[in-house]
């Protein structure tokens, strides 16, 4: 039987099964369990018809994938874009397994979403939208069964639309879907969440390998991708600790700081104000604060405009690094790459990333581990719900570093002792957080399947 083809998902379970070799050539046994794992345990599919303003009847494709729930209820974000399929999403929900796992809270994975773009939308047809979307989700999600949370094309307005048709259809108040306003049921912290902790895992990542290159050096250089929520709030905390921002980016190019200063503050709070709106990068470069500031290149990433760079954080989509990015970033001397994307580098440049670590060059941390704040928050927003409280700022920030603290110590731990090469012997080499990630991850939830009766 030949399956259609998914290369994301094919990407993502093979990038899995690589950094298990190590493993599973010493516990065989646990290949059965990769068998079964890498199968979802449902997927629900269905149509979504709204009326737009127009009056007329539009249609899209609606998924949600339940991928595993070994751990907890399914937990992982809707995302509304034009490129949904069902191969993304298969990827994500297998990516979101592993990094709930690593998160130490009690959450399965799970993803899904819709072809839906909301971009170029009036508010009436993403209510509308939304309303539809969630009277079908509905039936098969709850707060101790699936929890959605918001992704890219899904914020705070859209998940206070789909929240509100689940109370209307349901009749009941419950932690449902994560990201909710603070007034009524959200958490401190969670915009913030994802970026805040990829740069909280950086700053471990840092102290041990290149502790001069310190976020609280303005000498050291950040490169940063993307321009929505992750990227904002990923460069926010590298101002506020010091460093310097060279660069956000979006779908049609890159915003490249050409003074030392780099990106300040209110820069990034322009650009977030602009992305509210539905605006392109382009259309900044050339307002009076940024001009003889920046350098806008339209169709480029900024791994390849940077002559000199210390730290990169993918920040966008999947994919973002192509193996030639790698070579650029490597020939920049960077010392450390995070995603704060989910896969945001191809299988090329993960190579060439993990060739240079063993060389003492790049250390590279995959999306599963650097970007866990932001589910992790999630988590907590989940927990806040069930005890009916809401925690502080300070509650909830202390509760995310430490979170991403013991996931890095996890994944350290793990790629100490799987990694694939003699180099992590070395003192000089740090072991491979690819490798970390994946066994940790897998070993978690493999286990637990176990013990359910899942595999023998």
């Amino acid at each position: 039987m030949v399956l259609p083809s998914e290369p994301e998902f094919e990407q993502a379970l093979y990038e899995l099964t690589q950094s298990l070799q190590v493993f599973l050539k010493a516990n065989p046994e646990y290949k059965k369990a990769l068998e079964i794992i890498q199968i979802p345990e449902r997927i629900v599919q269905f149509r979504v018809v709204w009326e737009d303003d127009q009056g007329q009847p539009q249609v899209n494709r609606g998924f949600r994938v339940q991928y595993n729930s070994a751990l907890g209820p399914y937990k992982g974000g809707l995302r509304l874009h034009p490129s949904v399929n069902l191969s993304i999403l298969k990827f994500l929900g297998f990516e979101q397994t592993f990094k709930n796992a690593l998160s130490g809270l009690a959450m399965g994975g799970g993803k899904g979403g819709s072809d839906f773009d909301p971009k170029g939308k009036s508010d009436s047809e993403i209510r509308r939208f939304c309303v539809s979307f969630m009277t079908e989700l509905q039936r098969h999600i709850g707060q101790d069964t699936d929890v959605p949370a918001g992704d890219i094309g899904t914020g705070g307005r859209e998940i206070g639309f789909l929240f509100g048709q689940y109370k209307k259809l349901r009749n009941e108040w419950t932690g449902v879907l994560t990201g909710k306003g603070l007034t009524w049921g959200g958490s401190f912290i969670r915009p913030e969440a994802t970026g805040f902790g990829v740069i909280y895992f950086v700053e471990h990542m840092i102290a041990k390998y290149c502790p001069e290159y310190s976020l609280n050096k303005k000498s050291t250089l950040v490169a940063i991708s993307g321009s929505g929520n992750v990227a904002q709030y990923t460069a926010f905390k590298v101002i506020e600790l010091g460093g310097t921002v060279l660069s956000l980016s979006d779908s049609r190019g890159s915003l490249i700081a050409t003074t030392p200063e780099g990106y300040t503050s209110e820069d990034v709070q322009a650009i977030a104000d602009l992305k509210l709106k539905g605006g392109a990068l382009s259309t900044i470069a050339s307002s009076p604060s940024f001009q003889g500031r920046f350098a806008y290149h339209a169709g480029k990433r900024p791994w390849t405009l940077l002559p000199k760079i210390h730290v990169a954080l993918p920040g966008a989509t999947q994919n973002e690094v192509s193996g030639e990015e790698a070579e650029a970033l490597v020939k920049a001397g960077v010392k450390i790459v995070a995603e704060g994307s989910n896969m945001g580098s191809t299988l090329e440049a993960v190579e060439v990333f993990e060739k240079s670590r063993k060389q003492g060059g790049i250390w590279y941390a995959p999306g599963k581990a650097s970007n866990v704040g932001g589910v992790a928050v999630s988590g907590l927003e989940m927990a806040q719900n069930s005890q009916r409280l809401q925690w502080t700022t300070e509650e909830v920030d202390a509760k995310l570093k430490d979170i991403m603290k013991n996931c890095y110590d996890i994944c350290i731990d793990a790629g100490s002792k799987w990694s694939d090469d003699d180099a992590k012997t070395e003192a000089s080499v740090p072991p491979s957080l690819l490798a970390g990630a994946n066994v940790a991850g897998f070993i978690k939830v493999a286990d637990a399947m176990k013990t359910h009766g899942d595999w023998w």
